[in-house]
């Protein structure tokens, strides 16, 4: 039986030399791999009371309507600057080349909700840290964190656990 981690290419030298890009869309293009990897996204917060999924730009998205309908939710995106046509609220973050910044609508969620943060990579932490606050301005009840890959060389896992956030990952990858 196939796992999550056997849908996943993985690219050499991209997008610079020395790195190993771990491709995703091989697993989405799946229907296997993508009902796979929803289910086991999920898994964790059975039972757990959810009123929407946010989803983190841009893969996240994917995996978070998915979600959303699996569950029967709303789906909120966080997206880059300049990109929702609402009123947003910002939060800037630190990248490995520089810095960039995350917004949402302010009135995608209402003090008190309970949400879930989904995207396909959790590499250093920065994009997530960045929309976990976000999403505090927000008053929002983030009760976990789901990401289909964890680099846990890159201190990302460690970074949200330092919040006290749930962090459930289905596969892992050493290096980069």
């Amino acid at each position: 039986m196939k796992t999550v981690e056997d849908y996943i290419r993985t690219i050499p030298n991209f997008p610079h030399a020395g790195i190993m890009f771990r491709d995703v869309t091989t697993l989405f293009s799946d229907p296997r791999g993508l009902r796979l990897a929803i289910d086991q996204m999920l898994h964790p917060y059975a039972g757990i009371g959810v009123d929407k999924i946010i989803g983190l730009e841009a893969r996240g998205f994917i995996l978070g309507g998915a979600i959303a309908h699996q569950l029967c939710k709303g789906f909120v995106p966080i997206r880059k600057q300049g990109k929702l046509p609402g009123k947003t609220i910002s939060q800037a973050y630190t990248l490995e080349y520089g810095e960039a910044v995350m917004e949402i609508h302010e009135d995608a969620i209402e003090p008190g909700e309970k949400v879930l943060v989904v995207d396909d990579l959790l590499a250093t932490g920065g994009t997530a840290q960045a929309g976990l606050k976000l999403l505090e301005k927000l008053g929002a009840k983030v009760i976990g964190c789901s990401f289909v890959i964890d680099l846990p060389d890159l201190g990302g896992r460690k970074l949200l656990e330092s919040m006290d956030m749930r962090v459930h990952t289905l596969c892992a990858f050493s290096g980069d």
